[in-house]
């Protein structure tokens, strides 16, 4: 009785040493969520701060100082002087299509990778992949001279060719985003059941009904978390459209800050207003799509 009694306490001391190793564990572990959080959080929140904070206080006293006035000033005239509306506008022009096209795109060829077995599925996979591993800045030149050369039609822009024009814009996301998105969706159709594709086969389904009415219903999640990232990269791109528009009234909603910056004087507490509500779409759509956003990016993370 006392071997077995000294052995269930040597069990006990053990495992009540490695709860409190597990919870010391757990406590760094949030200790440095924590820290990470404010970390990342700071700008946001300094950004708040100082864009409800009129001009006049920050100059007297200092933008590393304590507020003593607040006011909403600074988002009426960020609201009215950089035409936040008209530049909306022309962010959804670009982004909406560019989004639709990209996802759509990637589904065609995530559905032939994965549901298909032929000589160029592996190099088709990874000549989509290795399109995201080339530097944007690399081909500006060459990406300048070609726009000015293909013509588009009047009625699809005012602009004679692909420069200076939404379409334009459009079409370089949709080729730079491709890449990532079709190595998402053909990763996660592989984890379908292949059987689903091959009994609709032998009730005489064609290839499109199997993509569009099996296929595609169960890829809702990898769509929405693509939609969301997707979103969020091109809606706020600037690059592209400062190299590719010539037009200012044609760029998206990120040329309009540096529209606010003087050549002699900035007024940051309305750059950093103007910078907020610009970035509330990101966040309306990120939340709006939080759940299939998150189950996106785990479903399927445990199959094997």
């Amino acid at each position: 009785m006392s071997a077995v009694a000294t052995g269930e306490e040597t069990a006990a001391r053990a495992h009540a040493r490695a709860v409190r190793r597990g919870r010391r564990g757990n406590g760094r572990i949030h200790a440095f969520l924590i820290v990470v959080s404010v970390v990342w959080l700071f700008p946001v929140l300094y950004s708040l701060y100082t864009s409800l904070r009129p001009y006049s206080d920050t100059a007297e006293h200092g933008y590393v100082s304590i507020a003593r006035s607040f006011s909403l000033e600074n988002y009426k005239n960020a609201w009215t002087q950089a035409d936040l509306p008209h530049y909306y506008v022309n962010s959804a022009i670009v982004t909406i299509p560019a989004i639709v096209i990209t996802l759509i795109l990637a589904s065609f060829v995530a559905f032939g990778i994965s549901r298909y077995s032929w000589k160029l599925n592996l190099p088709l996979l990874m000549l989509f992949t290795a399109g995201n591993l080339l530097p944007q800045q690399v081909i500006i030149t060459p990406l300048y001279r070609l726009f000015l050369e293909i013509p588009l039609p009047a009625f699809m822009s005012s602009s004679e060719t692909l420069y200076d024009s939404f379409w334009g814009i459009i079409a370089i996301h949709v080729a730079f985003q491709l890449g990532f998105c079709v190595f998402v969706m053909s990763n996660y159709m592989k984890t379908i059941p292949i059987e689903l594709t091959e009994a609709a086969m032998v009730d005489g389904a064609s290839v499109w009904r199997q993509y569009w009415q099996i296929i595609m219903p169960l890829c809702r999640p990898p769509l929405a978390a693509l939609a969301t990232l997707e979103f969020t990269w091109i809606y706020n791109d600037f690059f592209w459209a400062l190299v590719l528009m010539q037009s200012g009234d044609k760029r998206p909603i990120t040329s309009a800050l540096a529209g606010l910056q003087g050549q002699f004087f900035t007024n940051n507490n309305l750059i950093a207003a103007a910078s907020l509500v610009a970035a509330l779409p990101t966040l309306i759509v990120y939340f709006a799509l939080q759940r299939q956003f998150i189950g996106g990016l785990t479903l399927g993370s445990t199959k094997g």
